[in-house]
């Protein structure tokens, strides 16, 4: 009887969420890693569109040293696996105007509302102007392209000639641009010496003054 009156009184301390609660499973973490995992028949989960981004295109050709308007124009971000690209399309005839990607050697710079990008062929370098509407836009233009254009594998599994293509690139376009400032100089001074041979001529063929009586 005394034995049973101490189980009753055990029975009567322990809390009664104690006493109505299963036992907890034990759930190994190889099943609860299988269970969270995407099974291999279910389709891998879709990209989400980035919004295109209209914009006034220019392009600057080599050895030219002023823009050309080209139109209007919508760029998108066209991703494939863990790379993307950059295509600017025609407004009007949705026709393919510049491609920019991981293989391209360019570099970008942001000007205002404008993205500069010079992209280096050879010894040349082609010149595109992106006029965005506002700055956001044009921020959010020059991150999508150098996103697309960062040469991320080169740049992790041979970091020695990813930094010498940057320091082509980079010397490349710094000719490019000594050229064309040279040669606005010397255009610049040859137009300066017309003018004032044209003002020579005018003052040589003046009318003679009166002669005195």
């Amino acid at each position: 009887m005394a034995e049973m009156d101490v189980d009753d009184a055990m029975a009567g301390l322990q809390p009664a969420s104690t006493l109505n609660q299963p036992p907890m499973p034990i759930v190994h973490s190889d099943i609860s890693n299988t269970q969270l995992s995407t099974p291999a028949g279910s389709p891998a989960p879709r990209e989400q569109p980035i919004r295109d981004i209209q914009v006034k295109v220019h392009i600057r050709k080599p050895e030219r040293d002023t823009w050309s308007y080209v139109g209007r124009g919508i760029v998108s971000q066209v991703v494939a696996g863990q790379s993307s690209r950059v295509v600017v399309r025609a407004v009007s005839s949705g026709k393919v105007l510049a491609v920019f990607s991981e293989t391209s050697d360019l570099e970008a710079e942001k000007r205002g509302n404008f993205i500069v990008i010079s992209v280096v062929q050879g010894s040349s370098v082609v010149s595109w102007s992106l006029n965005a509407l506002n700055n956001s836009e044009t921020l959010r233009l020059l991150a999508s392209i150098e996103l697309a254009c960062y040469k991320c594998k080169q740049a992790l599994s041979d970091p020695r000639n990813h930094n010498k293509g940057r320091r082509r690139i980079e010397r490349v376009i710094k000719d490019d641009r000594r050229r064309r400032h040279r040669r606005r100089k010397d255009q610049d001074a040859m137009i300066d010496a017309f003018s004032k041979q044209t003002i020579g001529l005018e003052l040589d063929d003046g009318p003679s003054p009166p002669m005195a009586g």
